[in-house]
């Protein structure tokens, strides 16, 4: 299984796709790093720029290779940062001796070859690629003190030029919002898309490129209720609109705000944040949505379940890419099981997070029993979500026994068992017919004010599937 760094070089398609994979063979940016010996494969999960890691397996024999990245250059630079890893820290790689799933289903559809000719010659030849020269270019831009403090002194200018071009942007959001008062919020459902794209456009032009995409998906969250609901939704919206930038202006460092106003951290500056809580656990992946917006791009949200806490808890994966790039294979699947490490970004309700290290599969099962009992107020975890953060919108929950019903105009409620009379929930867009009137002993949602987004449930069937 050992690799050559100059057969990396040989199959690397250009110089820049080797200097970029030199800067992946960091061990923090794989959370996973496997290999099966006996098969001659390695494969890893790096992490990206999103919270979802891409995949990636390479064939020792043949080097035949695999990456679920966007990247129209082949090999991409995460196959050939693995590779690098291979060649200069074999360790890293935990043995295996079964394959993941999605190595199977990739060994499954190939046709293996014969492996190419590798120029033997090192340091830069005729092809141009030097991985010498890589490395070097990444040593030195750790060790030149001084281009560090031109960089940081760059970033402390870009950040306070970033602040004030968003307090700006604030204050016209401010009296947009004024406007669509004026105007009236009856017609402003209707008007959505032409106003919303409109001051969204304004807001990305100054900095405030976060907010503007939640500007933007509000067209579509209002025309995804009665009309007779809208209005009350508008206001709620543009609420929300008004205490977030409030909050902004009262704190334009917290990470939180920042993050929902401007743009978020990378990922090396969340592990780094002493602040970022460490949770290690057993995790399930209870289901994903997956929504291309009107900016452009695809958002991919994955919830995790913890599956050691005593009361329900959750983690999401984010994940952006452009539209352009069409559809990405995920790193998980719902109903996936693993040990891992997140990381949480600092935030009041902390959801958001990152997976820092993946420490292998667990077997499915039943989810804990989390002692939800007969629960008064099923909402009771989205109110306390919107007293600590009243500008957040979805909450995730985990809801007592209940069971999914239609109404008498075809539109689907969670309601809960043992209390006919009591709290129902309007659920959004269809569900599938076998699930109603199923006794479901729980079920995790989406709660957004106004809809559940069902993600899964427990049945006496097993464990159910709904996003």
């Amino acid at each position: 299984m050992e690799f050559e760094l100059k057969t990396i070089e040989a199959l690397a398609p250009d110089q820049a796709s080797l200097s970029a994979a030199s800067k992946l063979t960091k061990r923090s940016n794989w959370p996973r790093l496997e290999k099966n010996e006996q098969q001659a494969l390695i494969w890893g999960e790096c992490q990206g720029s999103g919270s979802n890691p891409y995949r990636t397996v390479v064939d020792t024999g043949d080097h035949g290779y695999k990456c679920t990245c966007p990247s129209r250059k082949f090999p991409c630079k995460h196959t050939l940062a693995l590779m690098w890893i291979a060649a200069t820290a074999p360790a890293s790689f935990t043995s295996a001796e079964t394959t993941p799933e999605w190595v199977n289903d990739w060994l499954g559809r190939r046709r293996k070859s014969a492996p190419p000719p590798v120029d033997a010659k090192s340091g830069r030849g005729a092809s141009g690629k030097s991985i010498g020269e890589a490395s070097q270019a990444e040593e030195s831009t750790v060790d030149d003190a001084a281009a560090t403090e031109r960089r940081e002194t760059a970033q402390r200018k870009r950040a306070e030029d970033t602040r004030t071009a968003v307090a700006g942007a604030l204050d016209e959001l401010d009296q947009w919002i004024a406007d669509q008062l004026r105007l009236g919020l009856s017609a402003f459902a209707d008007a959505s898309s032409e106003r919303c794209r409109r001051i969204a456009a304004r807001l990305v032009d100054m900095k405030a490129t976060a907010l503007a995409g939640r500007i933007d998906e509000i067209p579509a969250r209002l025309m995804a209720l009665r009309s007779e609901e809208r209005p009350d939704a508008a206001i709620r919206e543009l609420g929300k609109l008004v205490l977030l930038a409030k909050a902004w202006r009262s704190a334009p460092d917290d990470p939180e705000l920042k993050r929902l106003v401007s743009a978020s951290e990378t990922r090396d500056q969340v592990l780094a944040n002493p602040d970022a809580r460490q949770v290690d656990s057993q995790w399930e992946v209870i289901g994903e949505k997956i929504e291309t917006r009107r900016d452009g791009l695809v958002s991919h949200s994955t919830w995790l379940l913890d599956l050691k806490s005593p009361t329900p808890q959750f983690a999401l994966l984010l994940d952006f890419f452009p539209a352009s790039a069409g559809r990405r294979s995920a790193a998980f699947t719902p109903g996936d099981r693993f040990d891992a490490r997140l990381v949480f970004y600092p935030s009041r309700q902390r959801l958001r997070a990152l997976v820092a290290e993946r420490k292998g599969d667990v077997v499915s099962g039943a989810w804990p029993d989390f002692g939800l009992g007969i629960v008064k107020d099923p909402l009771a975890a989205h109110a306390a979500h919107q007293d600590a953060a009243p500008w957040s919108t979805d909450s995730p929950l985990m809801l007592p026994a209940g069971a999914i019903l239609l109404d008498e105009r075809g539109t689907a409620w969670w309601q809960a068992a043992h209390d006919p009379q009591g709290i129902a929930l309007p659920v959004a867009g269809t569900v599938d017919q076998t699930v109603l009137g199923l006794d479901l002993s729980a079920t995790a949602a989406l709660w957004n004010g106004a809809r559940l987004d069902l993600l899964a449930a427990q049945s006496g069937f097993g464990r159910l599937d709904l996003s």
